[in-house]
């Protein structure tokens, strides 16, 4: 049935959450795991508030997420998403993940409601690096300013760009799904429903349950990775 909705769609819009990346081995960041803090001190370095007042732990806290998320790769789903965006099946993905690893794999089309990991930019004059400089030790751009990750921040407001980009997608959208995601964050979790009330079918595969569930024309709890390689086999077949 799903492969069926994905073939004839003529818009698909993919939405991922923390699900998507986890099946890479990252850890969701309210998980509990070893790291070096915890989940009450996550929550404050990742605030505007540290940033402003306690740099020194703020970039060391980033420091550490970049190290983590340059440990992992993107996995089989990920692949798979790019390849359909690449044939033309995919018209584009909005993802709350920060990890950047739709990037990796090779989507183009995609709406970053939460910023990336992968970039670092100046505080100051706005220059943008790669994140990969907290990891060889550099902390201020070339004008002096400091150096943060391009994501957002407990205390900011989502990226204009991105979430109108993301709004415009869900709109133009016929086929909507969710991926991973438990759909409780706000205004990211709007979008499902401006999907459904421009007229899109809602698709959620998510292992749990959402509050979302009884609005989706047909909700999976199973693994994404699992989901994705059975439709891909299936369109692959028919191609």
């Amino acid at each position: 049935m799903l492969t069926e909705i994905i073939r004839n769609a003529k818009h698909l819009v993919i939405f991922t959450g923390a699900g998507m990346s986890t099946e890479s081995g990252l850890p969701d960041f309210r998980s509990a795991d070893k790291g070096l803090w915890t989940t009450e001190q996550k929550s404050y370095l990742s605030s505007t508030d540290a940033l402003n007042n306690h740099l020194e732990d703020f970039i060391a806290f980033y420091r550490e997420r970049v190290l983590g998320v340059s440990e992992y790769k993107p996995n089989q789903g990920h692949l798979i998403l790019a390849d359909w965006e690449e044939r033309g099946l995919l018209k584009g993905i909005i993802t709350q993940n920060v990890d950047g690893f739709h990037t990796s794999a090779g989507n183009k089309k995609i709406a970053e409601l939460h910023g990336t990991l992968q970039k670092l930019h100046c505080q100051q004059c706005g220059k943008t690096y790669s994140s990969r400089e907290y990891l060889h030790g550099v902390y201020k751009c070339d004008c002096g300013g400091a150096l943060r990750p391009s994501i957002v921040l407990f205390g900011e407001m989502l990226p204009s760009e991105a979430f109108l980009l993301a709004e415009d997608a869900a709109i133009q959208s016929d086929v909507f799904i969710v991926l991973g995601s438990s759909l409780n964050v706000s205004p990211a979790n709007q979008l499902p429903l401006l999907a459904i009330e421009t007229g899109s079918k809602l698709i959620i595969i998510n292992k749990e349950r959402t509050e979302y569930d009884h609005l989706a024309d047909l909700v999976l709890h199973e693994s994404i990775g699992k989901v994705l390689n059975q439709i891909d086999k299936e369109l692959s077949a028919n191609r």
